[in-house]
């Protein structure tokens, strides 16, 4: 049977939006004691592939601690559809996390593991409403300056102590202390006044409207009892996190595995999947291997995997994949406090010079469309009135020229007073796609005079050691797509201090003002109009050369159910997926 397979891009706008944290799942060398299945058993287990419109993971999840030691062993099946507690679910990644409290870290993996652990006041449901999280609801006056949540009661950290508003308050505080070395705090310094009214209701108050306010309480509640007093960057939590959520952290292995334990009284209810495994694969070719001898349940595939690899009946049997338009984008950034990117001709001509139906057409196989700017085509705030850089040498060699920029000596490569146009990009391990989008860049850019050179950085390394502290020329890098079209942790000119987002330092007045312009009003037109023009600005100055947005292709393992595709995608009823008892591979042991 053939799985059902449909872009976003034939659907609603509001399909194509995504929440801020998606998640990447990896994983590896947790012990696995094996049993083969007899055969007849394999030949008459019900199995049900399910037709899924979209697959994102833009999870809320949570984890906390426990002591207690576990295995995994092979269960014998039996025939059911019933749903059932039990089983593991095993993701592959080719990068591991660096820091699991929220606040502290930038990097998707990170977030993606902290975001299985930690719950926020509100989230989003599959249809894209805001709805209570660890907030049962809330009041917001008629002026929208006051935010009061009443939050639920009986919730628990997972180390059994209660959580209360003073919890609220002092991951409020914790975030926009200047000690504390966070990205984050952009959105919590409008607060003018935040305040326990009793142990379960919370309120802040703001000084003028902010647009993104309700959903900025969206991020992490960190535990009071554990962190107060403490100095947060040298706090164990950040090896071994405690949340409230549906799921208990229970070891990570650098370089190997991070493993979680379901929470039996998670305040939604237990999961249905006892166990959650991300196994750290750094090649893509050999987590493949593993896909297929069904050592992990669920990767992302290459474009190649995608079209040809899994197109055989061993894939059609057993495993689902899915292809959707994502809600990311992929760019090369420049460092723009290099001398050789300051000036914005020397940038667009890059963009000139880089063919990007070639990467999209002959790496990524179609498998995306061409990025004008920070918005997912479609979307509401996406611009597509922007100024276009399509493939055109000779337009870029003339603003080289007209940067200064000539082969004055003659050996094929531009200079200017007497320095060569040569630099570095960097992107990470593991990713094929980036890897080959830099040589492509590397050969277009030759064709011009400019000599590009690559390296590949192991994950934990390119973020901590090269992005974070600017240690680059260049980089090839994506950006996750939000709900809410607030750009300015990553755009304005205040967050570029060492570990916050705008790592290229661009500072831009107008884009500035617009920025705080946009986030500062409730009129959807307003914020609009304020976006379109950033978008513009952005596509005059070439901070980055915008690449493409790729469609995600994800795969995962057919004996999951209770998948139900919605448009935010499938993520958000995670605790309710379940394999049947008859199809239950592994099974936790103390």
């Amino acid at each position: 049977m053939e799985t059902r397979k449909t872009t976003l891009e034939s659907l609603d706008p509001l399909l194509q939006l995504n929440w801020k944290r998606t998640i990447y799942f990896y994983h590896e060398g947790t012990k696995m004691r094996k049993r083969k299945f007899r055969h007849n058993s394999m030949r008459h287990t019900n199995r049900i592939i399910l037709a899924l419109i979209i697959f994102v993971f833009p999870f809320m999840w949570g984890c906390g601690g426990n002591s207690d030691e576990h295995s995994i062993v092979e269960k014998s099946v039996s025939h059911s559809t019933t749903p059932a507690y039990g089983d593991i679910i095993v993701e592959g990644s080719i990068g591991d996390a660096s820091n699991l409290i929220p606040i502290l870290s930038t990097d998707a993996t990170s977030h993606g593991i902290s975001s299985l652990i930690f719950n926020g006041l509100v989230k989003y449901d599959k249809d894209l409403n805001i709805v209570g999280d660890l907030a049962e609801s809330w009041d917001i006056s008629d002026d929208g300056l006051i935010l009061t949540f009443h939050l639920r009661k009986g919730v628990k950290w997972h180390d059994g102590y209660p959580f209360t508003a003073d919890d609220v308050l002092f991951t409020y505080q914790l975030t926009v202390d200047p000690k504390t070395p966070t990205a984050y705090a952009g959105d919590f310094l409008k607060v003018k006044r935040a305040e326990v009214i009793d142990s379960h209701t919370f309120r802040v108050t703001y000084d003028k409207p902010f647009a993104p306010a309700l959903t900025s309480w969206s991020a992490s509640i960190l535990p009071r009892h554990l962190l107060d007093g403490k100095e947060i960057t040298k706090s164990p939590l950040a090896r071994h996190p405690i949340g409230t959520g549906p799921y208990i952290f229970k070891e990570w292995i650098p370089g190997q595995k991070i493993v979680l334990v379901s929470n039996p009284d998670y305040f939604e209810g237990r999961p249905y999947i006892d166990g959650y495994i991300m196994r750290i694969i750094p090649d893509m070719a050999t987590m493949f291997l593993e896909l297929r001898a069904k050592g992990i349940d669920r990767m992302n595939l290459t474009p190649l995997q995608y079209t040809r690899q899994t197109e055989n009946n061993l894939f059609r049997k057993n495993f689902n994949k899915y292809r959707y338009l994502s809600f990311a984008y992929t760019y090369l950034g420049y460092n723009l406090e290099n001398p050789f990117f300051k000036d914005k001709r020397v940038r667009q001509a890059i963009s000139y010079a880089i063919n990007k139906e070639e990467i999209i057409k002959g790496i990524m196989l179609g498998l995306g469309r061409a990025a004008t700017g920070p918005f997912k085509p479609g979307t509401w705030a996406y611009n597509p009135n922007v100024k276009k850089y399509p493939y055109n040498p000779e337009k870029a060699k003339k603003l080289l020229s007209d940067a200064g920029w000539r082969d004055t000596d003659g050996d094929g490569i531009l200079d200017k007073d007497s320095n060569p146009f040569i630099f570095e990009i960097i992107t990470n391990q593991g990713n094929e796609v980036r890897a080959k989008c830099a040589e492509i860049i590397q050969r277009r850019l030759a064709d011009i005079g400019i000599k590009v050179k690559i390296r590949i950085i192991e994950w934990a390394a390119f973020v901590n050691d090269f992005i974070n502290k600017r240690r680059f020329d260049a980089t090839i890098l994506g950006w996750t797509i939000t709900l809410d079209p607030d750009l300015y942790d990553v755009w304005h000119s205040s967050k570029t201090k060492p570990g916050e987002l705008n790592f290229i330092s661009y500072k831009n007045e107008e884009v500035d003002a617009l920025l705080e312009k946009g986030r500062s009003t409730f009129d959807r037109a307003e914020r609009k109009r304020c976006y379109d023009r950033i978008q513009e600005i952005l596509a005059e100055d070439q901070p980055y050369t915008f690449l493409y947005v790729p469609d995600s292709l994800p795969i995962v393992s057919s004996r999951f159910k209770g998948i139900k595709p919605a448009p935010l995608g499938i993520g958000y009823n995670f605790i309710k997926w379940y394999v049947p008892v008859g199809e239950q591979k592994y099974v936790m042991t103390k």
